[in-house]
C-alpha cells in the first residue's frame, strides 16, 4: 500500500527536475523511477497522475510520460464584488437566512499535511479499509451485463433488498431508495419533510453536517439535550409542544459525537412522542457497521420497531468502507416515500450504476463479514489506547462515556477553557482535532473537543498525538506572554 507522503515527495522531486527536459521530451520510464527512488509502482503511477492533473506532463499508455507544453497565461480576473450584494439580497425575505456555513463539516473533512496526525477524521484510515475487496468488487461490477446502463431511479432492486433486510422489521425493498451516501440521504429527507422556516428538532450535541443541511435549507434547528442514554424523552416532548416541529433527527446508535446508545426504555417513548405530535423521526443509523467487538448484540433499528410510518431511516456503506464508496439508503413507509423519491430525482437523478453494482459485489463477498470483524476489533483497540493515553497524559480532558461503537471520543475540557484555542494549540503541535462548538446549534453547556481514532495509521499514532498535545499545551503555558 502506498503512502500519501511518498506520492507527494516523488511528485515534488519530478516537478523540480522538469526543466531538464524539453517540451515533449520523455521522462524516465516507470521502472527507472521505481529503481531510482525505491518506491512502489503504485506510488510512481499516482505521482505521474498528479503531475498530469497539474498540466505538467502528458502520459501516453504504452509510451510513457512526456513534458507538457506550458499553459497559456490566464486572462485577467474580472470584478466579482457585485456578488456580495446579490448573495445578501437573496435571503432578505427568508424567515431563516439560507446561508451555508460548512465550517463544522470542513473541520472533519479537511485533510491535514502528512506531518499532522488526523484526529479530526470521520473515516477509516486506508490501512483498515477493505481496499482489496473493494477493488475486486469494482472489477467484477464493471463486467456485469448492463453495468454501464442507466439504473432504476430508486436503485438496483437487489441492493434495495439488501438494505431492507439490514434495516429489518416490515421494511421491504419497495420502501428503500438508494442514495449517494448518508449526507445526501439526510439532505433529501430534510428537504422533503420540512419547508423553509420550519423548526427541526435535533439532538444536542449533534453532527455538524446535519446542522449545515438544516440551515442551508432555511430551517431552524432546535436542540434537545442528550445524556448517556440518548435523547431525553421529556425534553423531546416539551420541544415538540413548544415549537410545533414535525421532524426530529436522531442517531440512536453510537450517537455522534457522544457515542451514546438510546436506552431500551426510551426507544418506544421516542416513537410514541413523535406519533402524538404528528411528526417524523429521521433515524441516522450511520454507525451500525462500526460496533466494537465488546459491544454485544446491537439493538434493532427504530425503523424495525415502527408500525405507523413514523421513522425515515438513513443508512450508508461509506463509514465502514471508504469515503469514496458513497452508497447509502433512505427507507420509509407510506405516502412520504413518493415525496422522498421526487426530491432525490430532482437533486441527483440516480446513483451511478457501476457504484451500486460494486456495492452489491462487496456486501455479497466472503470478505465483507471478515472486514467487519476486523474493524470491530481494531476500533475497540484504538478506543482503549486513546482513552488510556488521555488518562495518563491529559487528565484535563475528561471522557465521561466510553462508547462501544463508532470512531470518536467526546472529551470535556476541565476548568473551562476554549475549544477553538485548544484545537489551534493542538494543530501547532502537529495534531488535528475537532472543536466541540460546531456540534451545538445553541450555546454549548461546556467546552468539548472530539477526538477521532479511525483516521490514523495505527494505535501508535494515537499515543504520539496525545503526547504532542501535552507538549504543545505545556509550551504554551510556559510562554512569556501566556
Amino acid at each position: 500500500m502506498y503512502e500519501r507522503s511518498s506520492v507527494a515527495e516523488l511528485a515534488d522531486s519530478l516537478r523540480s527536475e522538469l526543466n531538464r527536459y524539453s517540451v515533449g521530451g520523455k521522462l524516465p520510464s516507470s521502472r527507472a523511477l521505481i529503481e531510482r527512488y525505491r518506491v512502489s509502482p503504485v506510488t510512481v503511477s499516482r505521482a505521474l497522475a498528479q503531475l498530469a492533473a497539474e498540466g505538467l506532463v502528458v502520459t501516453r499508455p504504452g509510451a510513457g510520460a512526456f513534458r507538457a507544453a506550458p499553459r497559456a497565461a490566464l486572462p485577467a480576473a474580472g470584478d466579482t464584488s457585485w456578488q456580495e450584494v446579490a448573495l445578501s439580497a437573496e435571503g432578505a425575505g427568508d424567515v431563516v437566512p439560507r446561508s451555508v456555513d460548512a465550517s463544522g463539516v470542513l473541520a472533519c473533512l479537511a485533510a491535514p499535511p502528512p506531518s499532522v496526525i488526523a484526529l479530526n477524521s470521520g473515516y477509516l484510515h486506508a490501512s483498515i479499509q477493505p481496499e482489496r475487496a473493494m477493488a475486486a468488487a469494482l472489477a467484477r461490477a464493471g463486467r456485469r451485463p448492463g453495468a454501464w446502463d442507466r439504473p432504476p431511479m430508486e436503485g438496483l432492486p437487489e441492493l434495495r433488498d439488501w438494505f431492507a433486510r439490514e434495516i429489518g422489521g416490515a421494511v421491504g425493498a419497495a420502501d428503500v431508495l438508494v442514495t449517494a451516501g448518508g449526507q445526501s440521504a439526510l439532505t433529501t429527507a430534510l428537504r422533503a419533510l420540512a419547508p423553509p422556516g420550519a423548526p427541526i428538532l435535533v439532538e444536542s450535541p449533534t453532527y455538524p453536517g446535519l446542522l449545515a443541511i438544516a440551515r442551508s435549507s432555511g430551517c431552524r434547528p432546535v436542540p434537545v439535550p442528550v445524556d448517556a442514554e440518548g435523547v431525553r424523552p421529556e425534553l423531546l416532548a416539551a420541544a415538540f409542544e413548544a415549537t410545533g416541529a414535525r421532524v426530529f433527527v436522531c442517531q440512536p446508535l453510537f450517537q455522534n459525537p457522544t457515542g451514546a446508545v438510546l436506552a431500551p426504555a426510551r426507544r418506544a417513548e421516542v416513537l410514541r412522542i413523535a406519533r402524538a405530535a404528528g411528526a417524523f423521526v429521521v433515524e441516522d443509523d450511520y454507525a451500525r457497521a462500526l460496533g466494537h467487538d465488546d459491544s454485544g448484540p446491537l439493538p434493532a433499528t427504530l425503523a424495525a420497531e415502527d408500525q405507523d410510518g413514523v421513522v425515515v431511516h438513513v443508512r450508508s456503506l461509506t463509514k465502514a468502507t471508504s469515503p469514496s464508496l458513497r452508497v447509502g439508503a433512505l427507507a420509509a413507509r407510506g405516502p412520504v416515500v413518493d415525496r422522498l423519491r421526487a426530491v432525490q430525482v430532482v437533486d441527483s437523478f440516480f446513483v451511478p450504476r457501476p457504484l451500486q453494482e460494486a456495492a452489491l459485489e462487496l456486501v455479497g463477498a466472503p470478505a465483507w463479514p471478515r472486514h467487519l470483524r476486523t474493524v470491530a476489533a481494531e476500533l475497540r483497540h484504538r478506543r482503549d489506547v486513546l482513552a488510556g493515553a488521555l488518562r495518563r497524559e491529559l487528565p484535563g480532558l475528561t471522557v465521561a462515556h466510553l462508547p462501544s461503537g463508532g470512531y470518536q471520543l467526546w472529551a470535556r475540557m476541565a476548568g473551562g477553557g476554549d475549544d477553538a484555542s485548544f484545537a489551534a494549540t493542538a494543530l501547532r503541535a502537529g495534531v488535528a482535532v475537532a472543536p466541540g462548538r460546531p456540534y451545538f446549534c445553541a450555546e454549548p453547556p461546556a467546552p468539548y473537543v472530539r477526538l477521532g481514532f479511525a483516521g490514523v495509521s495505527g494505535p501508535g499514532d494515537l499515543v504520539e498525538a496525545v503526547q504532542r498535545m501535552r507538549a504543545g499545551l505545556r509550551e504554551e503555558a510556559s510562554a512569556p506572554d501566556a
